[in-house]
């Protein structure tokens, strides 16, 4: 690397939140820009506000998954009406702050974002850091300036903010920054043109993030990824082997998160002839979808497949089994391909310790007779219900219906979009009807 480069960190912030786990969570998308950039002649770092891998003396599950360290925080005072626990997730500020000192002056600092309402992390982040260096350029880009770009021009303290896609145009930014000039590795536009993301920069890590296609050719009603990814992109399987091989040579990796909203679209194109070259290796990895994958496409061969090669945590997008109830919410699975796809998948071998199908709660004006019938559709099939909670989003489809239903004004502040508090009902938050449904998705 030329000494005379620009330097560039990448900054993951703190969450701050009610409740957090660490389920795979890595910023990939910084990871691939920090790639573009280095291959563009950049000297670039990294930094993980919370804490990562660094928290080896915490309980961690034996794939890599676990939980951040945490300390209280008093909560939002626009959300005084939860009774719950509000933490930062990540690393003490003090450290932060010693560590992020001791390191070189960069010439820009990349900082990332994911949900919207864990801005006051991502504020104290860059309050830190331009504190640190104040006259060093600082950019705030990521999902929450891109669906919240107002407020988090006004409120970030970011230098400039950053929205959409970034990877065709951020060598222009870190030139138009820095000064420098280099020419961009990325044009057409491919995901088989990206450099691997830069995983390295976190030191030994435990598992790779992998995607094999970036976007979704669906558009559910409570989901952003069309307004997020435009276009439904897909990488050759020929690639994303080879992709993970590196890992595996590199640091011995053997578990693998797929990032995907859509990786079962046309399995016979796409996921059969890349999990065909696995298993034609005879490597013993495991793989794990948090995202979840579309039952549709859960055939008897897909199922097989997908048991043979090594899939250890396999999450459904089902959102309610109540399908008389869907009304409209998304177009990807029928009552019967349900059905189908849990029978598979337990001919397959599997069992509901590895299967788990999401379940919406939270949803606006939802009927939670609907979700608890849901619960006993779902282990009926063998399958283990696992709710999640709806995170009301704008740009998208419910946006409407969750501000009529929330109790709190939902377009003045995203940190009322927060899921964990059931944002659209009119009644505060209780934990009796949470613990009911959790009761019964265990019993």
């Amino acid at each position: 690397m030329n000494a005379a480069s620009p330097r560039i960190l990448g900054l993951n912030p703190w969450i701050h939140d009610f409740a957090a786990y660490d389920v795979w969570a890595r910023p990939l998308g910084l990871y691939y820009l920090l790639a573009i950039l280095r291959k563009a002649g950049f000297s670039v770092s990294y930094y993980d506000c919370l804490g990562r891998p660094d928290t080896s003396h915490l309980k961690k599950n034996r794939y890599g998954a676990g939980p951040y360290l945490k300390q209280a925080l008093p909560a939002p005072k626009i959300l005084g009406d939860v009774k719950r626990r509000f933490s930062r997730y990540g690393l003490d500020p003090e450290q932060v702050r010693r560590n992020l000192s001791a390191m070189e002056k960069p010439d820009l600092i990349l900082v990332t974002s994911l949900m919207a309402y864990w801005y006051p992390g991502v504020f104290e982040a860059i309050a830190l850091a331009k504190e640190i260096w104040p006259d060093v350029p600082l950019v705030l880009g990521g999902t929450y300036p891109t669906l919240w770009e107002d407020h988090a021009r006004n409120n970030s303290g970011a230098d400039e903010v950053f929205t959409g896609l970034a990877d065709e145009r951020i060598v222009d930014l870190a030139n138009r920054r820095t000064g420098w000039s280099a020419e961009n590795p990325v044009r057409s536009g491919s995901l088989d043109e990206f450099p691997y993301p830069a995983l390295d920069l976190e030191g030994t890590p435990v598992f790779a993030p992998v995607l094999t296609s970036r976007g979704c050719p669906f558009r559910c009603h409570y989901c952003a990824s069309g307004f997020l990814n435009p276009e439904f992109l897909r990488r050759n399987p020929d690639a994303v082997f080879a992709e993970m091989l590196y890992w595996h040579e590199r640091y011995g990796l053997r578990d693998y998160v797929f990032y995907d909203d859509a990786m079962l679209v046309q399995p016979e194109k796409y996921f059969l002839p890349l999990m065909d070259k696995i298993l034609s290796r005879g490597l013993n990895w495991r793989f794990h979808t948090p995202n979840a994958v579309h039952i549709r496409n859960l055939t008897k061969r897909t199922a097989k497949t997908m048991f043979k090669a090594g899939f250890k945590t396999i999450r459904l997008g089902l959102e309610t089994a109540v399908f008389s109830k869907r009304n409209g919410m998304d177009a990807k699975i029928t009552r019967q391909e349900f059905l189908d796809g849990a029978k598979n998948m337990k001919e397959a071998g599997f069992d509901a310790s590895i299967v788990g199908a999401y379940l919406l709660i939270g949803l606006p004006n939802q009927d939670y007779d609907a979700v608890k019938e849901s619960i006993s559709i779902v282990k009926e099939a063998g399958i283990r219900p696992v709710l999640t909670h709806y995170t009301p989003i704008p740009h998208t489809a419910l946006w409407e219906d969750a501000k009529a239903s929330s109790r709190y004004d939902l377009e003045a502040d995203p940190i009322c979009t927060n899921r964990a508090v059931f944002p659209c009902q009119k009644e505060p938050f209780s934990w009796k009807l949470l613990s009911e449904l959790k009761n019964l998705c265990a019993s």
